[in-house]
């Protein structure tokens, strides 16, 4: 038991996030968090990243869940900029919303979480 709690001390989280404004502000790295912190979310980045693009009703069925679900938590990724979406017109003329995976790093260490948590703008305590 102390050999991997010893272990499991020496893991290092290494998360980069590239965005085109850096450094990543805290209200940023908490969307990005809160995002990645459902099963739900974790396996709709998972599918798109494995299977590429994919519109909602496939993705749905791929997952299992409903689509109104489904669109609850690619909402969430998306507004967390996590993942980016596309209308578009299939031949039929139907409209299909296309998502994809974003390229995302995000680096967590705790001179990182400091340095974020200087460009807090919600400061509430709980």
């Amino acid at each position: 038991m102390a050999d991997s709690l010893a272990i499991s001390r020496c893991v290092r989280y290494s998360l980069h996030v590239k965005t085109k404004t850096l450094p990543l502000d805290g209200d940023r790295l908490l969307a990005m968090l809160s995002a990645l912190a459902n099963p739900h979310r974790l396996r709709i980045i998972a599918t798109l990243e494995s299977g590429g693009r994919n519109y909602v009703s496939q993705l749905a069925r791929e997952l299992g869940i409903s689509r109104p679900l489904l669109h609850l938590h690619l909402q969430k990724l998306e507004d967390a900029g996590l993942v980016t979406s596309q209308l578009e017109l299939s031949p039929d003329g139907k409209a299909l919303k296309f998502f994809e995976a974003a390229p995302f790093d995000i680096e967590l260490t705790p001179a990182a979480i400091a340095q974020a948590a200087q460009s807090l703008t919600n400061n509430t305590e709980t």
